[in-house]
């Protein structure tokens, strides 16, 4: 099957992980946005201008590394990965000296030219990595022709399902059919993102159908972003089921948090943000309902590793160093920690040594081998078919 790597534009009004990122973040990047305005012909020495997701942005960080280096550190933000290739493919990466991307992204980005490798061992965080995100592990950052890592890994997580631990059996909520389960019907929710909604029926129609672990059409092995026509009729048919299941698709992350603190929804696939919310209501006793979150279906899940890459624009010399410079600041333990209670993210840098029992267990600090069992978030193989199963199924 050959990828259609068409853009696929994220509508402004469509939720994203990204603006539930930045929701988590407390708004705190968000003063960032007007003073450092980024203009494209803005490239002076003492200028390191990145294309990034607003709720890693914090603005003592960003102060510590323009003091450390005199220098001025411009942050462009964007809401998906599909924006960001877009803003690249037309001259970005002269207008940019860093840029962030998950899942296969950063392997296009490479491929495309976008991006460049760099030294990823002489970064001091190197050695502090969980061994799940090293280079040898985490193969999607690594050209496989050379051995040169092109991405440092900075944040991951699933797209995994939250629920009620006293209305939910453990053993339904480890399978993918509890968002499909008419036991449940009017107490589901799911969120209104159709790509994910799609790749998640996806894995659980390939499944059903025997096809998951089967030869696949493109030879490669099996990946909810490249599904069947076949399976994409399975896929429409089971989303038109759900939807009389579903008490309504969520928008943001409060609206979230108040359908399962209300008990009006049971059961939703979510980063896991609103459960770490929600956790820390119970564990404060202002909750008494007892949440739980399934990072991965026994079916397989949904995952990404946000990374952080260095455009091609940038040449070796000090435009390379500084580069270089913040992604070993950003990836380093005690800007980690920060980074994580800020944005509600787990780290790809081992962070155990500086937090508390309670928060290795919420941030998911001794579940990173589970990424292994994630498919990583990809761009759809046809935006058009998948579009059309979308529309199909809110005709339905």
């Amino acid at each position: 099957m050959t990828r259609d790597r068409t853009a696929f534009p994220t509508p402004p009004s469509r939720p994203t992980r990204r603006r539930a990122l930045k929701l988590m973040a407390g708004g705190t990047a968000m003063a960032l946005a007007a003073p450092y305005c980024i203009r494209p012909a803005e490239a002076q020495e003492n200028t390191l201008r990145a294309l990034m997701w607003e709720g890693y942005a914090l603005p003592e960080v960003i102060a510590a590394f323009e003091e450390a280096h005199g220098v001025r550190f411009t942050p462009t933000f964007f809401d998906g990965n599909s924006e960001a290739y877009n803003k690249l493919r037309v001259g970005g990466s002269k207008d940019f000296d860093l840029v962030q991307a998950d899942g296969f992204w950063p392997g296009l980005y490479y491929r495309e030219g976008l991006i460049r490798s760099f030294d990823f061992a002489a970064l001091s965080s190197s050695g502090g990595y969980f061994p799940t995100f090293k280079p040898e592990t985490f193969e999607l950052l690594m050209d496989a022709e050379s051995g040169d890592v092109f991405g440092a890994p900075f944040c991951w997580g699933s797209y995994g399902i939250t629920y009620n631990a006293d209305a939910v059996p453990a053993e339904k909520a480890g399978s993918l059919e509890l968002m499909f389960d008419p036991d449940f019907a009017g107490r589901l929710s799911t969120s209104a993102r159709f790509e994910e909604n799609i790749a998640m029926a996806g894995i659980l129609v390939a499944e059903r159908m025997g096809t998951k672990d089967a030869p696949r059409p493109d030879g490669k092995s099996f990946n909810p972003y490249v599904l069947t026509d076949e399976e994409l009729a399975g896929v429409e048919a089971l989303l038109i089921e759900q939807k009389r299941l579903l008490l309504t698709r969520y928008q943001d992350n409060n609206t979230l948090r108040q359908l399962l603190a209300g008990q009006a929804v049971v059961a939703a696939p979510e980063f896991a943000q609103v459960y770490r919310l929600l956790r820390a209501e119970h564990d404060a006793g202002n909750l008494p309902t007892e949440f739980d979150h399934q990072l991965v279906p026994k079916e397989g899940g949904l995952g990404w590793v946000d990374t952080w890459l260095v455009t091609s624009g940038v040449e070796d010399g000090g435009r390379l160093e500084l580069a270089t410079a913040w992604i070993d600041m950003i990836t380093s333990p005690e800007v980690m920690k920060k980074i994580s209670l800020a944005s509600g993210c787990s780290t790809t840098v081992d962070i155990r040594s500086l937090s508390t029992p309670e928060e290795q267990a919420l941030f998911l600090m001794d579940r990173t081998a589970e990424l292994e069992d994630m498919y990583m978030f990809d761009q759809p193989s046809s935006t058009e078919k998948w579009e059309r199963v979308w529309s199909n199924m809110q005709a339905a």
